[in-house]
């Protein structure tokens, strides 16, 4: 007639199905964040996030569930305190006297758009996830995009 408790819980355990999204499944948005006036790291988190997809309920780890996302405005980031001539990026060419380095204002005026793909690359994964995960990411020094068609919301 009734069963226990006890019995319930293992039937149910039994019917449990994990969810798991499948990468051409899922729905992709197109997102614009203005990075004018705005730090550095709380912009890079805001697109890395949107990137990964853990804005939506069906976020799984694994699997690319993100959006595309489009910065304008890189030039005009903000970093904090001393960082703006103290912060320096550095490279390595493999090659003897290959090293080099630039500050954050020098590769403000130089390239700025890679202040902020330099910072959301190493908020991804960094695996073929995440190579993937980074071609959806444009970012572009002034206010205009060529992003029209796709109507993108503002984040």
């Amino acid at each position: 007639m009734g069963s226990t408790h006890a019995e319930c819980s293992a039937l149910d355990i039994k019917r449990m199905k994990t969810f798991s999204a499948k990468s051409e499944e899922v729905k992709r948005n197109w997102w614009v964040i203005d990075a004018a006036g705005q730090p550095l790291g709380r912009v890079a988190v805001q697109a890395a996030n949107l990137l990964r997809g853990k804005n939506k309920a069906i976020f799984t780890p694994h699997v690319d569930t993100g959006d595309f996302v489009v910065v304008l405005n890189a030039s005009k980031v903000t970093i904090g305190g001393k960082k703006e001539i103290a912060k320096t990026y550095m490279s390595f060419s493999g090659f003897v006297g290959g090293h080099k380095s630039e500050t954050f204002r020098a590769r403000r005026e130089r390239r700025p758009e890679l202040l902020i793909e330099r910072a959301v690359r190493g908020m991804i994964p960094h695996n073929r996830l995440g190579r993937a995960l980074y071609g959806k990411l444009k970012v572009y020094a002034g206010a205009e995009h060529p992003h029209t068609a796709q109507n993108p919301q503002a984040a």
